[in-house]
């Protein structure tokens, strides 16, 4: 086995968490696997890999020569690509990262028009509200929504979206519209433990700024369970446009206090620091930008 094909291997496996799961993905036994590793750590001299309860971890030693590998990988199909210029598609396996409420109204319904478009790429997506390691995780690309904690990541700003209060109709019926921010001190509000969340909502119309601290019996740290309480007439919730777009143009949910504008939200692609931006990567960003573009068309 050659030495940029073994790196492949290392990483699959570093990427999918075990033998067997790298041997599926790259159509293999799971003997060639463990064979392949075995050889790659005897060349090497060192140990790659810790097997624990947890599953394959990599050493130290082993996480670093994982993110040369995979920056190593990357550069060769970079070549390949701008060797085949216009006419080369995109190939090989593209790792993202995102929000899950995001990623499942917006990004997996699509993701058929976008792989017809690469027959030869496979695409991995990791659902997480929480910021996790890129490099850690092996991910090429994450979709971010809010402020960015980290000044070191390497970011492209690819939209942005209103936020709005929102509740049903027939909690509104039950409980009165508010007409003013000091009105919410009557709801039961469902708080959004999350990046730019919490229980201080601060409202601005003109020059005039205004916050409440709301409260209520619900606090979520996923996006799904924001959509989840609200949908279950449990009281009202600032979300994105984007959370609730579905139900709001049904008319299943309601937006309240339009005259008022709280702070947007920013989405951002994120990729690791320190390592070259693949074709690949680049492609993805692109496309979901179209998405973006369409959206805000639409709103």
């Amino acid at each position: 086995m050659d030495r940029l094909t073994a790196m492949e291997t290392f990483v699959c496996v570093i990427e999918s968490g075990s033998f067997s799961a790298a041997a599926r993905l790259l159509d293999v036994g799971q003997p060639a696997v463990s064979k392949s590793i075995a050889q790659l750590e005897e060349r090497l001299a060192i140990r790659l890999l810790l097997r624990s309860t947890r599953g394959l971890m990599p050493t130290e030693a082993g996480q670093a020569f994982y993110e040369r590998a995979k920056r190593a990988i990357e550069e060769v199909e970079e070549a390949e690509l701008a060797a085949r210029g216009s006419a080369g598609a995109l190939s090989g396996r593209l790792r993202v990262s995102a929000a899950v409420t995001f990623a499942r109204l917006y990004i997996v319904p699509r993701l058929p028009a976008f792989l017809d478009q690469h027959p030869e790429l496979n695409i991995d997506i990791v659902l997480d509200d929480e910021n996790i390691d890129l490099l850690e995780r092996g991910i090429d690309v994450a979709l971010r929504m809010g402020v960015l904690g980290d000044s070191s990541m390497t970011a492209r700003k690819v939209g942005h979206c209103r936020r709005w209060v929102v509740g049903t109709p027939s909690w509104f019926a039950r409980t009165g519209e508010p007409r003013t921010p000091a009105d919410l001190l009557s709801h039961q509000a469902i708080v959004y433990e999350h990046g730019g969340g919490g229980s201080a909502w601060s409202f601005r119309q003109g020059d005039a700024e205004t916050s409440v601290a709301v409260t209520g019996r619900i606090r979520v740290n996923a996006a799904e369970g924001v959509r989840a309480a609200v949908l279950a007439d449990m009281g009202v919730a600032i979300a994105s446009e984007w959370m609730f777009a579905p139900e709001i143009a049904n008319g299943a949910v309601k937006q309240v206090l339009t005259d008022w504008e709280l702070p947007g939200v920013d989405l951002w692609a994120v990729f690791p620091s320190g390592r070259m931006v693949s074709a690949k990567a680049r492609a993805f960003v692109a496309w979901v930008e179209q998405i973006i573009g369409a959206l805000e068309k639409a709103s």
